[in-house]
């Protein structure tokens, strides 16, 4: 057999700045803009799905947004800075529709006939579960149970969970770009294009401008292209959803935003609190943390960091239980989770830097304050970014099957493992998402609407049922014969922070806070 070309590499080498190495700053701030570009898809799409549905105006829908994108910058400031300390910027998350959903059908908010005062109690019935929820995350963060638990993951078992953080939103990619292919397919092949085939071509002195800029570039370019078939009456007669989708003018995100609004606690109203509404939100606060467990387990592939010991895994779910308690407390109409996108755009400008996702968070809470400004950019159409999630979700799938490497692919006890957990992982979640509407129970249909709401959020997770799956068997299994199979040696001096020196390096807290915060 000849010389093994591709050894297994704890690091990845192929990035340009790692996660305490930062560019110039003039590049640094281009690429936190680029940054918060990037977050706005996820941020402008779950206001526009779920303010309707409350009865809220146009004017709500930017407020709303404007106050997400607020709190996501505050959350991921925390994040860099006390949580895990990864390159992760912390947004709105889907996990959270099926709850809110249920909450926002509830009889007695639906016999609100006035459609802004039920908008108003709506928001205000979703801040209390929020509330109640958060305290979930925190406790079992702050407690270190989180990072107990996680002493139950091996590479083998954490490979198809990481996959299907990036792989399990393939509904988010082509099936929304195909809402409008003539933006849509332009994307897609420019940024590939710019990414991968120019990525070489440097015209200004030695700049690699095209690797580093791939989403900004492409952006630009197809969103004037965009505007120009909106402008010459390209869509004129075509259907309602091709309107929606295709338009840069059908959001009215720019005309209803106020110039300036500072958005602050309890803006609504003061929170409702109902003992199902909680129950079932506690649903989407599970579903999170594993969805941002894998998340932070890719981005510190991304950055050329060590995988995140349990002590900092613990102290990163903490953190983003605070978070979740923010996005209660200023009313932000969902919960937060680590955004797999900008994972992902780690990976396509090979930039891992703190300092780059630190600086995107200014941007957020700058252009949240000035709406105007902020709305210009969030009237970006969807199919846009779906294009650019077909990239950046691909990236993150694939960073979660490198885990591969350190196990033992030549045994059928991994091949087993490894292929029905992605299997199922997107098979049971297609499966319950084929029953779910936002005005229907989904496929669990009970007389408690919160026990429904709460089975179907977790089912509908591609990671949840990955981790449900890939850990039970990878822990029944004869377990004993397989460490190495595992990847147990590998991982193993990764579970604790002093298991290995370079985990100081990457997770300790700024401003000598580890004196009174010392790691276990």
């Amino acid at each position: 057999m000849g010389d093994i070309l591709h050894p297994p590499m704890e690091q990845l080498q192929d990035l340009e700045y790692c996660i305490d190495s930062n560019p110039p700053w003039p590049e640094t701030v281009l690429l936190a803009f680029q940054n918060y570009i990037l977050v706005l898809g996820t941020s402008v799409m779950i206001p526009t799905m779920l303010v309707p549905m409350m009865g809220g105006s146009d004017g709500d829908k930017a407020k709303v947004i404007q106050t997400l994108l607020f709190v996501a910058g505050l959350n991921t400031l925390f994040q860099t800075l006390f949580g895990t300390r990864l390159p992760a910027v912390v947004g709105g998350s889907f996990a959270y529709v099926v709850p809110i959903a249920y909450i926002i059908n509830d009889s007695s908010l639906l016999r609100i006939q006035d459609p802004h005062v039920r908008f108003t109690h709506s928001m205000r019935a979703i801040q209390g579960a929020l509330i109640v929820a958060a305290s979930i995350q925190i406790i079992l963060g702050y407690s270190q149970v989180w990072g107990l638990f996680s002493r139950f993951f091996s590479p083998l078992g954490m490979a198809p969970v990481v996959g299907l953080v990036g792989l399990g939103l393939f509904q988010r990619g082509f099936p929304s770009l195909g809402n409008c292919v003539e933006i849509g397919w332009p994307m897609l092949i420019l940024v590939i294009g710019l990414s991968q085939y120019l990525k070489h071509i440097k015209p200004m002195r030695d700049f690699p401008i095209f690797e580093r800029f791939p989403v900004l570039i492409s952006v630009a370019i197809i969103w004037i292209y965009s505007i120009v078939l909106t402008a010459s009456g390209a869509y004129r007669g075509r259907s309602n959803t091709t309107q929606i989708n295709c338009r840069t003018d059908r959001a009215n995100l720019i005309s209803t935003a106020p110039w300036f609004m500072f958005p602050y606690p309890l803006q609504w109203g003061p929170p409702t609190f109902a003992a199902g509404h909680c129950f079932a939100m506690m649903s989407a606060v599970l579903v999170s943390m594993v969805e941002s467990t894998g998340a932070y387990k890719a981005a510190s592939r991304l950055a050329i960091a060590t995988p995140p010991p349990a002590y900092v895994l613990s102290r990163g779910i903490g953190w983003q239980g605070i978070g979740v308690l923010l996005d209660g407390l200023f009313g932000t109409g969902t919960g937060s989770t680590v955004s797999v996108e900008n994972v992902g755009l780690l990976g396509l400008t090979r930039v891992g830097s703190r300092r780059v996702v630190q600086i995107s968070a200014g941007f957020m809470i700058f252009f949240s304050i000035l709406g105007k400004f902020g709305a210009v950019f969030a009237s970006i159409p969807f199919p846009i970014y779906a294009a650019l999630y077909c990239v950046v979700f691909g990236l993150v799938g694939s960073v979660g099957l490198s885990f591969l490497q350190f196990t033992n692919m030549n045994s059928m006890r991994s091949l087993f493992i490894t292929g029905i957990s992605l299997f199922l992982g997107i098979s049971i979640p297609q499966f319950f998402d084929g029953y779910w509407t936002p005005h229907r129970r989904g496929l669990v249909q009970t007389n408690a609407g919160w026990f429904n709401a709460f089975l179907n959020t977790v089912f509908m997770s591609p990671p949840m049922v990955g981790l449900i799956i890939a850990v039970f068997l990878d822990n029944t299994i004869e377990v004993d014969k397989s460490k190495k199979d595992r990847g147990m040696p590998w991982w193993a001096k990764f579970r604790t922070f002093r298991g290995d020196s370079r985990n100081e390096e990457f997770y300790t807290l700024p401003f000598n806070l580890n004196r009174f915060f010392p790691p276990t």
